[in-house]
Formats: C-alpha cells, sequence, structure tokens
C-alpha cells in the first residue's frame, strides 16, 4: 500500500509571511495525521523561507507521538543540512541536487557525474539509522550507479508527468512505468512527488508500481483553500487508496 505523505512547506511560508505563529506548521502537521496522512514531509532550505531548521525537531517530537507515521526531510546535503539530519534523526532523508537557493526541486540527480559524493552522504546518514532516498527524473537509466549508491529508495519526479498529463496522460505515463520497471530489478524502493494531484495521483499510481510514498505539498494547499483541510487530506488519502 501506498503511504501518503504531506509536504507542510506552504504552511509555514504563510506564517512567515507575518510575525507570529499563525498558521502552526505544528498543529496543522498533527490534523493531517489524525485525518489519515501516513507522515509530514519539509524542505528546510537555509534562507529558512519556509520550514526552518528548528521546525524539524519539533515536528519529529510530534512524530513520535503516532505509531507508524512518518518524518521526510528534504534538502541539499551541505554541512550544514547533515548535520541537522544526524542531530534530528528523522525517519528519512530525501537527497535533492538542486541548490539552496532554489525556487522548488524540479530535476533529478546526475548520479553518475555525484557517485562518490552522494555515496559519502548517504552513508553517513544511514550510519545514524536514517533510510536515505535520492530524487531522480523519469529518464533516469545508470542503474548501476544507483546501486553503487546504496541508496534505500528513489523518488521519482513527477513534474513532467503532471504537466503532459492533460494532453495525453498515457505518453505522460509511460517513461516512469518504463523506469520503475528497471527499477524492480533492485531492492531499491520507489516514491514519487511533485505537481502530484487529486486529477492525476490515482492514475499514476494505478499504472507505475509499486510506488511506496508519495509526497504531495503544492496541490494539497491549494486544494484545502477550496474544500478545507480535513476534507483534503482525506481525498488525497482514498485517491491514493484507490490508485493502488
Amino acid at each position: 500500500m501506498t503511504k501518503f505523505s504531506v509536504n507542510v512547506n506552504k504552511i509555514a511560508l504563510l506564517r512567515n509571511s507575518r510575525e507570529g505563529d499563525l498558521p502552526n506548521v505544528l498543529d496543522f502537521s498533527q490534523q493531517a495525521l489524525d485525518f489519515g496522512a501516513d507522515g509530514i514531509t519539509v524542505h528546510p532550505r537555509p534562507d529558512g523561507r519556509h520550514i526552518r531548521y528548528d521546525d524539524v525537531g519539533d515536528l519529529k517530537t510530534l512524530l513520535a507521538c503516532f505509531s507508524g507515521k512518518e518524518l521526510n526531510v528534504e534538502g541539499y546535503p551541505t554541512d550544514d543540512f547533515l548535520d541537522l539530519v544526524c542531530d534530528i534523526k528523522p525517519d528519512q532523508v530525501t537527497f535533492v541536487p538542486d541548490p539552496p537557493e532554489a525556487l522548488t526541486s524540479s530535476f533529478g540527480w546526475d548520479v553518475k557525474e555525484n557517485l562518490s559524493f552522494l555515496q559519502a552522504v548517504i552513508h553517513k546518514t544511514q550510519s545514524v539509522g536514517v533510510r536515505t532516498s535520492l530524487f531522480i527524473d523519469s529518464y533516469f537509466s545508470d542503474m548501476d550507479a544507483l546501486v553503487a549508491t546504496k541508496t534505500d529508495c528513489v523518488e521519482l519526479y513527477t513534474g513532467p508527468y503532471a504537466h503532459d498529463y492533460a494532453f495525453d496522460s498515457e505518453k505522460a505515463v509511460q517513461p516512469y512505468v518504463a523506469l520503475a520497471k528497471k527499477l524492480l530489478d533492485t531492492s531499491i524502493l520507489i516514491h514519487a512527488g511533485h505537481d502530484l494531484n487529486l486529477e492525476n495521483i490515482a492514475f499514476f499510481l494505478h499504472k507505475v508500481f509499486p510506488i511506496a510514498e508519495v509526497s504531495i505539498g503544492h496541490a494539497v494547499i491549494c486544494d484545502a483553500l477550496v474544500y478545507g483541510w480535513e476534507s483534503v487530506i482525506k481525498q488525497y488519502r482514498d485517491s491514493v487508496i484507490n490508485g493502488n
């Protein structure tokens, strides 16, 4: 069964637009978990534009109150970020290749080019018991290099799928179907995320398998403005279940 992790970066972005603590990231995260989400995802950037480093520790404490639910922390593996991960020890870290000042993560790792670096940072986080994932593109092909990193998981960048879905859903999903089949020959778990929404997620999960986890943030927040937080979390949870 695919797990559904809610990215709460946008909650923090709204909070940071004013002084104070509204909306409260911990409150919304707790509610998301209560309403059926399987975990919380955050991407703390050095400029603190949304999730801050101190939020991560608070979220780890919150997640400890929920059996079987996980904290996933995304980021580029700078020394400061690695120190945060090794100190907090979230359930999972997802390494992304975009620089810290980027608006969002919009491309995957060139694993072969960065193999030695990735091996080192993955070893560091795995050595403290943190499951590790790498963000990759749908056209990724170098399985030997990927296996050599010893990563536990990969997250498929689904931005291109989401963009092309409305034009030709079958064509949009085929690169991901092909990549998932290649990954089945390894022990690497498959995750997916970026621009998945209520319209396209069930189709994706029905076609691309096995997907262990999806991480969704921007679309969840947009839909919550219309339907409300509880309703949207439950709608996404149902869409994930229906896609399996």
